[in-house]
C-alpha cells in the first residue's frame, strides 16, 4: 500500500505564491497519473491539475490555468504544485492522489485514483 504525504501549506497574502509537495512512500507503486484536488469544509473535492508519469504532460482546471504548475521528481517519487497570484478563494485543504492502473483520459474526478493523501491547509489572507 502506497502512502502519500503532502507538505508546504501555510498562510500567504493575496497575490503571493506557494509550492506544495506530495511524496509517495511504501511498497513499489506504478504511478500512471497523479493529481491535485482541493476542498473546503462541507464541500466536494475540486480538481486542480494532474500529471502523467510516462510523458510528463500536465492538465489543469480552467480556474487554475496560468496560475498553477505541476512538476515531478522521479528520484524522490514526489510531485509539486506551484501556485501564483493567489486569492482568498484559493483557501482550501489541498490533497494529492495517485492512480495505480491505466485508465483513459485525465483524472478530473476523485474516483479515478487509487490512493489519497491527508492534505495540507493553504490559507490566503491579508
Amino acid at each position: 500500500q502506497v502512502q502519500l504525504v503532502e507538505s508546504g501549506g501555510g498562510l500567504v497574502r493575496p497575490g503571493g505564491s506557494l509550492t506544495l509537495s506530495c511524496a509517495a512512500t511504501g511498497p513499489s507503486f506504478r504511478k500512471i497519473q497523479m493529481g491535485w484536488f482541493r476542498q473546503t469544509p462541507g464541500q466536494e473535492h475540486e480538481f486542480v491539475g494532474a500529471i502523467k508519469w510516462n510523458d510528463n504532460t500536465t492538465y489543469y482546471a480552467d480556474s487554475m490555468k496560468g496560475r498553477a504548475t505541476i512538476s515531478r521528481d522521479n528520484s524522490k517519487a514526489t510531485i509539486y504544485l506551484h501556485m501564483s497570484n493567489l486569492k482568498p478563494s484559493d483557501t482550501a485543504v489541498y490533497s494529492c492522489a495517485a492512480s495505480k492502473y491505466f485508465r483513459p483520459g485525465w483524472g478530473v474526478h476523485r474516483n479515478y485514483y487509487d490512493a489519497w493523501g491527508q492534505g495540507t491547509q493553504v490559507t490566503v489572507s491579508s
